[in-house]
């Protein structure tokens, strides 16, 4: 009791009760109501401020805490600074927000932390685009113009030129829409040049795929003309392509020409192959000496194979010996721009190298290495053949030239090749007689009196050993050269009967190449002639199934399916052949001889037709359709076929028989005298 005590000191000369009903206003809670301070602070954030702990810093630390026996002060001067919402200085202090940026009294109370505020859901849906404007309408159209250019090419590069000009039409009508919805929107300047420029092209493309050329022109006219389509001026090349394919050389060679101006000195793989078209139009109009001109410009700049040989052709046609040998060692000279053929052949035994090899030995650039060779074979063997016959004084001399300057060039393998169609040329070459009289003149000395056809075995036999002596010089070669030229040999060999030499080289040629389809054929004939058609057989089936265009192979097998009387077989393979060789007589002819065995000799007739079709003179095939309608009881029609048999070939006495015949029966005497009177004489 006595703590709550307080003695008056003695010096205090004033009232010893004096501030004991003095009290803090803070604790005045009567007065609340009407205190306009407290209910304007409580109306904003300060009232729901969290109470002051002390863990928390503030300034009401540093302020004195009034008790009871302290002074009466004020609720404002207690706290340190104005209240919020208080009245100082007859101002009222404007009230603040006291909540913390991305924090609300949710997170206070135990909800999850959401700064973003995923939980709220996805976002509200995107506005639906207006269909209706100007600007999407046209966005639309252009996109379907596009479309349409595309379907066009897609049906070009399939095939289909009609359905590729209509989409081509089509996206050329929307496109002319398409601008004047833009004048109408935009200003001029907005409009998609390029869009308008890629329909005129392919539109006027589609023309020219579609032989449509005064409509192509035209609309190449259209962009050629059309300042504002940059680089237009090379369309000109187009043009003229389309009238050097109607054959207006003159005016080809002016566009030629006018696009040659029009395009950079820095294209060159362009300006070369415009004038590479210059030379060729000039070829076609026989001015000789300019497409020389061109074409030498070309192989001085850019030497390629197409320029090269048409170079050789024009000194060919102006008769140019000498020029046509340098022409002709410039194309050989020309860079044959593949890989050596040692990077598809493994080094070691490596599984991973070994199967990298085997996927890459016929990709696309394999085959596109394959096509250029073969190309660039084909234009030197066809120069040569050329050239052979008029760079020298013979036809050997010149060829002998053409093979050495191959064999000191990077296509040195040709020349083994060269010299086998040299030896093969020697027997096309009817006219070559001197080579044959000069191999077979110590034969021909002796004879006194020979027959004419005598002399012509021997001559042949003359020609065809000059031919042999040159393709045994590849009996040494590597195995293809060899299997090329044992086949040639055994051929040879085959046709003077002396199978047992023919034989012999067909063995050398399969073993040389096994899959050579041609080596096995010859061995085939070879056992043919020796009456083994079973044998005979696989050889022909061991070459088709080599290469089934193999027709000689199948000709055969079909022969010997005959004589084996396997009719049916026969016949299958004979109307395979037809369908490769349509017009062939000797098929027709098989295919009518087959039917007749097989006792069916309508059919034999029908096809017997079609052979006098293809050959309406066959005096053979007409006394044979003779005597099929002799055996049906029809005499009108077989009198028809044996008189016109007779007519073509009046010698053969089995039809001057029948005839002599057939006019006895029909009672008229004198005719049947005059033809037994000519069978007479031929006997």
């Amino acid at each position: 009791m006595m703590q709550n005590v307080h003695l008056a000191p003695e010096t205090d000369e004033d009232d010893l009760y004096s501030g004991y009903n003095d009290y803090n206003p803070t604790y005045d809670t009567e007065e609340l109501e009407n205190d306009t301070a407290f209910q304007q602070a409580v109306k904003t954030s300060h009232g729901r401020r969290p109470p002051i702990t002390a863990k928390i810093s503030s300034t009401a630390v540093a302020r004195p805490v009034a008790t009871g026996c302290g002074s009466k002060t004020s609720l404002a001067s207690s706290v340190g600074r104005p209240m919020t919402g208080a009245i100082q200085d007859g101002v009222t202090r404007p009230m603040t927000a006291v909540r913390a940026a991305g924090f609300t009294k949710a997170a206070l109370r135990g909800s999850a932390f959401d700064p973003l505020g995923q939980s709220r859901g996805p976002a509200p849906p995107l506005e639906a685009r207006n269909e209706d404007s100007p600007e999407e309408k046209i966005r639309q159209l252009e996109k379907k113009v596009n479309e349409l250019v595309e379907e066009s090419c897609i049906a070009n590069s399939c095939g289909d030129l009609r359905l590729a000009l209509e989409k081509a039409k089509d996206a050329g009508r929307k496109e002319r829409v398409l601008v004047r919805q833009r004048e109408q929107v935009t200003s001029p300047e907005n409009i998609n040049l390029d869009l308008t420029y890629s329909v005129l092209f392919n539109l006027a493309s589609q023309y020219s795929a579609n032989e449509m050329y005064p409509e192509a022109l035209n609309t190449y006219q259209v962009i050629v003309k059309n300042k504002m389509f940059s680089n237009a001026g090379r369309l000109k090349v187009n043009m003229g392509n389309i009238y050097l394919k109607q054959r207006n050389y003159s005016k080809a060679i002016k566009f030629y020409r006018m696009a040659l101006d029009q395009i950079p000195s820095v294209h060159k793989e362009m300006r070369i192959k415009i004038m590479q078209n210059i030379g060729v139009t000039f070829i076609k109009t026989g001015q000789y000496s300019d497409a020389i001109n061109s074409f030498e410009h070309i192989m001085s700049m850019a030497p390629n194979l197409k320029a090269g040989f048409n170079l050789i052709l024009s000194y060919f046609a102006v008769g140019d010996r000498e020029k046509m040998k340098k022409a002709f060692q410039k194309l050989i000279g020309v860079p044959l721009e593949t890989d050596e053929d040692g990077k598809y052949i493994s080094p070691n035994d490596d599984p991973h190298t070994n199967l990298v090899i085997e996927a890459i030995k016929n990709d696309h650039l394999r085959q596109m290495e394959r096509e250029r060779k073969a190309m660039a074979e084909k234009y030197i063997m066809t120069a040569a053949k050329l050239i052979a016959p008029v760079i020298e004084t013979s036809f050997a001399v010149g060829y002998d030239w053409c093979v050495e300057v191959v064999k000191a060039s990077q296509y040195v393998e040709l020349a083994n090749d060269l010299e086998i169609n040299k030896a093969i040329t020697y027997l096309r070459q009817k006219d070559f007689n001197q080579f044959a009289f000069e191999f077979c003149f110590m034969d021909i000395r002796n004879i006194r009196e020979q027959p004419s056809s005598l002399l012509q075995s021997t001559r042949v036999r003359g020609f065809n050993g000059y031919a042999v002596e040159t393709l045994k010089m590849f009996e040494k070669k590597d195995s293809s050269v060899k299997s090329a030229a044992a086949t040639n040999l055994s051929f040879l060999y085959y046709l003077e009967n002396e199978f047992a030499q023919a034989s012999s080289y067909a063995d050398l040629a399969v073993n040389s190449d096994r899959y050579n389809p041609s080596a096995l054929t010859n061995k085939g004939n070879t056992v043919f002639a020796n009456g083994d058609y079973e044998k005979a057989a696989e050889f022909y089936k061991e070459a088709l199934r080599n290469d089934s265009s193999c027709t000689e192979a199948l000709y055969n097998i079909g022969l010997t399916y005959k004589k084996l009387n396997r009719l049916d077989d026969a016949l299958d393979c004979f109307l395979k052949l037809h369908a490769i060789l349509r017009n062939s007589a000797q098929v027709l002819y098989q295919i009518a001889n087959i039917y007749e065995l097989m006792e069916d000799p309508n059919q034999a007739m029908e096809w017997l037709m079609q052979l006098i079709s293809v050959v309406p003179t066959d005096s053979r095939a007409l006394s044979k359709l003779g005597g099929l309608y002799d055996s049906e009881g029809d005499k009108s029609q077989a009198f028809q076929y044996y008189y016109e048999s007779y007519r073509y070939f009046p010698s053969n006495i089995e039809v001057i028989e029948w005839l002599g015949a057939y006019y006895i029966d029909t009672q008229f005497y004198e005719k049947a005298i005059q033809y037994f009177e000519r069978a007479s004489l031929i006997q």
